[in-house]
């Protein structure tokens, strides 16, 4: 079974599954297609964090696809030349990671050769694919930033080339063809061809140091330099997408598996942690008291990613302490049932939680934040796989075009993942030289007496977590199927600092779908919620997918959000 963003990413990855390829392998296939055909919110110099699941070797592990910011980068760079701003485009550049992302999965989970799981995205790159309406809008935002003059065209020719053939957008229906890519692909294969006397993992080596050390190497940071950027040859060459533990939760008997804090995947399962403790099947789905209870929950989960997530190679993350049962119970009972917090609550003090040494950072915290108007950012896809032995894969690629230009004779952007950064030194997520920012995309799964149960993600910025716990719990203690659980009307709160810079803040904010009853709206609004009401069915509350494994009927069901393009397949 496979559920991805895009229908051609879906049946990539069922291609790979009929030709015996495992689930790792189907799903870097579906990820480097998600990189070809939603250019708008992936690319294959973008990121990718990836959870697997492997299931002979009873092993769940995390593959950080997430860049580093370049050694020449810092908070006195940006003070003393932008005003201590972080300016939009290639100053925000950290290392490209999705393609050391893919390569290390089917490297060490897979069982293919990296020109079989590419030959997929390589045909749409060469040959071309049609655009759906949904691109075609999202060129058309982007052409405007031509047509107006604030982008160079020096430096973005190779975008203007293959999606604004004539200074247009690409319309619906279009063939978009993409022959640097496609290149890219070729060469790389190329590499590893050329290493394969040596073995499969070699090959994929080969490949690899064509990317982060070879000739691609050099025509990334000479293009990046050019346009001031930091990225330097040596920030390529010692870049590693790092094999890192998950994170998890025992939620009634089912375990729940995150990334690690260097992204915000932790958010979920604390909350989901707060949740436990409460009767939510008594309140009613999509109750007020359940979605106050939801979103009260949310929000003391996002105020300590506010105070303590980041990149656990510089900052000593309490995660012990967060994701201890009593702490949550703590966290419980600062809820008012009968009033919202005004904004964002206060973060906690998990350190008496577990045993803290300080060994790497300190206790400092950011100082509460004041209110700030921000503009929401370029999206993200997800994928998940299950396949016939029981293996997982579930990952969550990004990084558009939007953000930065194509880079002449490759075919992709560089990723622009330093927005999700902060100039204040006290923040957990604070710049650092070769420090990674702290990442929204996060990927899930889901156990049931120690074999998987569920991979589940969502594209969607800030409102991944919550959508994904709403998901969840839509599922656990709603008894929905996936497709039921992901097609419920959501909410999602914004009374905390938004992720990426300038970090919007609006205190009270939340958002619902304009299927939650009206008087529902307003009992929320009565407990002191500021409530915008979206539309019905709403990309803006991102695209879940899910697939769950009954080990009793030996059956799979599979869920794919219709609020974007995504698409489910499976036998």
């Amino acid at each position: 079974m496979a559920a991805t963003g895009h229908y051609l990413a879906t049946a990539a990855a069922y291609r790979i599954l009929e030709q015996g390829g495992n689930a790792t392998d189907a799903g870097v296939a579906a990820g480097i297609v998600i990189n070809v055909t939603l250019p708008q919110y992936t690319s294959f110099g973008g990121v990718a964090p990836i959870m697997v699941h492997d299931a002979a070797r009873g092993e769940t592990a995390t593959i950080a696809g997430l860049g580093r910011w370049p050694k020449a980068a810092s908070v006195d760079y940006f003070n003393a030349n932008h005003g201590g701003v972080l300016p939009g485009g290639v100053l925000r550049t950290v290392t490209p990671s999705a393609a050391d992302a893919w390569l290390s999965a089917i490297q060490l989970y897979g069982t293919m050769t990296f020109e079989q799981v590419v030959a997929p995205a390589l045909e749409l790159a060469e040959k071309g694919f049609p655009i759906p309406h949904s691109l075609h809008r999202a060129l058309a935002r982007e052409e405007d930033k031509f047509s107006n003059g604030s982008r160079d065209p020096r430096h973005w020719s190779a975008t203007m080339e293959v999606f604004f053939p004539g200074g247009k957008a690409l319309g619906t229906g279009d063939v978009a063809i993409q022959k640097d890519l496609a290149n890219t692909f070729k060469r790389l294969v190329s590499a590893e061809r050329s290493a394969s006397g040596r073995g499969r993992v070699m090959g994929l080596q080969a490949a690899r140091d064509l990317f982060y050390r070879g000739d691609m190497a050099h025509k990334m940071v000479e293009f990046n330099r050019a346009q001031g950027g930091l990225l330097s040859l040596e920030d390529m060459a010692t870049f590693e997408a790092k094999l890192e533990p998950p994170v998890s939760i025992d939620y009634k008997g089912i375990e729940v598996f995150t990334c690690g804090p260097w992204c915000q995947g932790p958010t979920t399962i604390q909350a989901l942690g707060i949740l436990s403790g409460f009767d939510l099947q008594g309140m009613g789905h999509n109750s007020p008291d359940y979605l106050h209870t939801v979103i009260e929950s949310l929000k003391l989960a996002f105020a300590d990613r506010h105070s303590y997530y980041g990149d656990p190679d510089f900052v000593d993350v309490p995660m012990k302490g967060l994701l201890d049962p009593d702490y949550a119970a703590q966290r419980r009972q600062e809820i008012d049932s009968t009033r919202a917090c005004p904004d964002m609550p206060r973060a906690g003090d998990p350190h008496a939680y577990q045993a803290y040494n300080g060994q790497n950072g300190n206790r400092a915290k950011p100082a509460h934040p004041e209110p700030v108007v921000g503009a929401a950012e370029p999206d993200t896809s997800y994928i998940c796989v299950v396949d016939q032995w029981g293996n997982g894969f579930s990952a969550t690629p990004s990084d558009g075009i939007g953000g930065a230009a194509v880079v002449p004779g490759l075919g992709f952007a560089m990723s622009t993942r330093g927005y999700q950064t902060w100039l204040d030194p006290d923040h957990p997520a604070c710049l650092m030289p070769g420090k990674r920012p702290r990442l929204t995309p996060n990927p899930a799964m889901a156990f049931r007496d120690g074999k998987l149960w569920m991979p589940f993600g969502t594209p969607g910025g800030d409102v991944q977590c919550q959508s994904m716990t709403q998901l969840f719990l839509n599922v656990v203690e709603f008894g929905m199927d996936v497709q039921q659980a992901i097609e419920q009307p959501r909410v999602a709160s914004w009374s905390f600092p938004d992720s990426g810079f300038p970090h919007g803040y609006t205190p009270a904010a939340m958002s619902a779908e304009g299927r939650i009853d009206p008087d529902t709206i307003r009992e929320l609004e009565r407990r002191g919620h500021v409530v915008e009401v979206w539309d019905d069915w709403t990309p803006r509350m991102g695209a879940l997918n899910a697939i769950t494994i009954d080990r009793e009927k030996e059956t799979l069901e599979v869920g794919a959000d219709l609020r974007r393009d995504n698409y489910a397949m499976g036998r």
